[in-house]
């Protein structure tokens, strides 16, 4: 059975051997031919070399052949900022200053769209037959939130019809997009939406129901399978997510995986993840990595899922703690026996606290996984700093980025559960959810007053 075969039987929900093995190998598959970010998400060429290399070291059944969910909000007139080792990350918001909705749906010809649509048929044409190719769209609730900028949190508030016309629209964005992809030889359209578990089930039922409903059932009437795929806690979200009809639902570490697997089961929906990206691929082991996938194994239900990782992958991931994944899922008991007598160590945090009693002035610190590379919590971010900058200087800001050693141990000497969270003087304030900027505001004056 070929890895394509098996991720097709997955869906089907037939009874398999193993689990299928997706990497979500974006700007790190450049890693594995020492080219960095920036150019593999511009250069067709390179992509695909860099594609093939991950298709034949990391042993897959399924992989993406992009993870950049800016493509469609740079069309759409976003300016994006480009780094090295992360993909591009949204720096202005057209509809930031003004409550428009927009009509022009991408097309083929457009921004970097070609040069993805012939990565597409490339990798069709050369690995498509053995492989299941994954086609990445920015879910509706994202690409409205790159257009319209942390306003959209007051405007699910304030102006509900314009959110509900916002996301329509965004909606059409990604069924356009879906329909290029399957045409190009997509076996997978995976509906990337980071920012819905930011929300609360009810407004989930609200503004969110309707749109993907419609565009899983678009993507499914195309011939493709369909893939809900959410990063960060959205755990509260599960079932509604399940409610829009997805074939999967794929999920990060946030979310604790077998409890989400029991709700997607009872709806016959398969279920992706959820090996930890910082501390296990990025910062673990061979043996972590094993292990990681073992225990997800023994605590799971059998059948309908897919081991990836929660996420896009770091840049830096070791390329030996995928192939020990790799290795794990195609032959768990020799892995077994690797690991029989091993135990992972904690990282020590060698860092100070903040005096949080007798601080200067009020200090807002937000966790994450990255700013740069995770949508919700480079939202997260700029909350932030935009409430900061109304201080004037008289209130401190600072990110601990989760893939930095120490800000490990420091987010487990906090007792941060989730990422991202936002906290002040020490105490948290916001956690997995992204906070209006005036009721940031309203709660650092507090701090200011007291």
């Amino acid at each position: 059975m070929t890895g394509k075969e098996l991720i097709k039987a997955v869906f089907a929900r037939k009874s398999t051997e193993r689990p299928p093995w997706v990497p979500f190998a974006g700007v790190h598959a450049g890693k594995l031919i020492g080219v960095k970010a920036d150019r593999i998400l511009q250069d067709g060429e390179l992509l695909v070399e860099a594609l093939k290399r991950v298709n034949t070291l990391y042993q897959v059944d399924g992989q993406p052949v992009l993870f950049d969910l800016q493509i469609e909000a740079e069309v759409l007139g976003c300016e994006l900022h480009w780094a090295q080792d992360a993909p591009p990350s949204v720096a202005s918001h057209p509809l930031a200053d003004t409550a428009g909705l927009p009509t022009h749906i991408p097309q083929r010809h457009e921004g970097r769209i070609p040069v993805v649509l012939k990565a597409m048929r490339t990798m069709k044409k050369d690995v498509g037959n053995h492989t299941a190719l994954y086609g990445l769209v920015t879910g509706p609730f994202t690409l409205a939130a790159h257009l319209r900028g942390t306003e959209i949190f007051m405007d699910m508030i304030d102006q509900p019809s314009y959110i509900h016309g916002l996301l329509s629209y965004t909606t059409e964005v990604a069924k356009a997009m879906s329909e290029y992809y399957v045409e190009a030889g997509m076996d997978v359209i995976a509906i990337v939406d980071p920012m819905v578990s930011q929300i609360s089930p009810d407004h989930f039922k609200e503004f969110m129901h309707s749109p993907f409903s419609t565009l899983f059932s678009c993507i499914q009437r195309l011939g493709a399978f369909s893939s809900f795929f959410v990063c960060g806690n959205a755990t509260a979200n599960i079932e509604p997510m399940c409610l829009t009809h997805p074939d999967c639902i794929s999920v990060d570490e946030n979310v604790h995986l077998p409890h989400a697997k029991e709700i997607t089961d009872r709806y016959g929906i398969v279920i992706g993840g959820n090996l930890p990206l910082t501390t296990v691929m990025l910062l673990g082991t061979q043996e972590d990595n094993m292990k990681a996938v073992l225990d997800l194994m023994d605590s799971l239900t059998p059948g309908s899922w897919i081991v990836s990782p929660g996420c896009d992958m770091p840049y830096d991931t070791p390329i030996e703690n995928c192939v020990a994944v790799a290795q794990a899922v195609r032959h768990p008991e020799k892995a077994r026996e690797m690991v029989a007598h091993y135990t992972a160590k904690d990282i020590p945090f060698e860092g100070t606290l903040p005096d949080y009693a007798h601080l200067s002035k009020p200090l807002v610190e937000v966790f994450t996984l990255d700013s740069a590379t995770c949508a919700a919590c480079g939202y997260m971010v700029e909350a932030a700093k935009e409430a900061v900058k109304r201080f004037q200087g008289q209130v401190d800001l600072v990110e601990y980025k989760y893939t930095v050693r120490e800000n490990v141990a420091r987010c487990r000497v906090m007792g941060v559960k989730q990422l991202p969270s936002l906290y002040i003087n020490g105490e948290l304030a916001y956690s997995s959810l992204i906070p209006a900027v005036e009721e940031l505001v309203e709660k650092i004056q507090t701090k200011l007053k007291g």
